[in-house]
């Protein structure tokens, strides 16, 4: 590896921490450059989901005065992302992705529109605050199932689309729910990585570059995350998704 690679990877690396935490969709810098460096596509994919997983976490971390009182909430949740991302893997490491690669930029911008419209939306689906516990709970973990199914085969700008969903069944704050992204970022990061570990054709050298970088990067981005007005938040958050869809629509 070159000094100019090493120091390509390190510069996607904090763009990428920092954008996931903030709104998601960090890994569209990064898995189109370690195409770029040469990497297969199934390569490239793993490696990346594997050096994104500690941005992930270093996000949840700066952004841990968001999550109190939420820890009932994530200890729930956590088993239903953790089966979404171990199916999504599976289709990942044995299953053509051609379906997929179509799909995607039609699910992000589907995420757009749900953050773009949410009020609208809501009046049409019901307030949260106006639905029993039990309702809420099953929206929530049939959200965090599909979100995790696409995490662990895609990756790509899952937490935005975790924020569009969360956003919709969950009566929060847009930061606490940005909070709560990190987290489930994070779970589907380390459950990617086992995986990916033992079956997926993962290049180490790009991971032990990447993966640092991913991690300031992402402590930084919660930070400013945390300190952004909701409204701004939201429109940074459409206005990625919109963007990151756009380009997998010209690549």
């Amino acid at each position: 590896m070159t000094l100019g690679e090493i120091l390509a990877l390190l510069g996607g690396g904090l763009t990428a921490g920092a954008i996931n935490s903030i709104a998601g969709g960090g890994s569209l810098i990064t898995f189109p450059l370690l195409v770029a460096l040469g990497l297969p596509g199934v390569a490239a994919n793993v490696s990346n989901a594997l050096s994104v997983a500690p941005g992930y976490a270093a996000g949840a971390v700066g952004s841990r005065p968001d999550l109190t009182g939420q820890g009932r909430r994530i200890l729930s949740i956590i088993p239903t992302i953790v089966v979404g991302a171990l199916c999504g893997s599976a289709l990942l490491l044995f299953t053509p992705r051609s379906v997929f690669d179509v799909v995607v930029p039609f699910l992000l911008l589907l995420a757009a529109a749900m953050m773009a419209f949410q009020g609208r939306l809501r009046a049409l689906a019901g307030h949260p605050r106006d639905k029993s516990a039990r309702a809420v709970t099953v929206q929530v973990q049939v959200a965090v199932f599909l979100c995790g199914l696409y995490g662990g085969y895609f990756n790509a700008a899952m937490g935005l689309l975790l924020i569009a969903a969360l956003s919709l069944v969950l009566d929060e704050p847009l930061r606490r729910i940005s909070a709560l992204k990190n987290v489930f970022s994070a779970v589907v990061g380390v459950t990617t990585v086992l995986t990916y570990s033992i079956f997926g054709p993962v290049n180490w050298a790009v991971v032990a570059v990447l993966a640092p970088a991913t991690v300031i990067g992402g402590f930084t981005g919660a930070k400013i995350a945390r300190h952004l007005p909701g409204e701004v938040l939201r429109w940074t958050i459409v206005v990625f998704a919109i963007t990151v869809a756009v380009i997998l629509f010209v690549t």
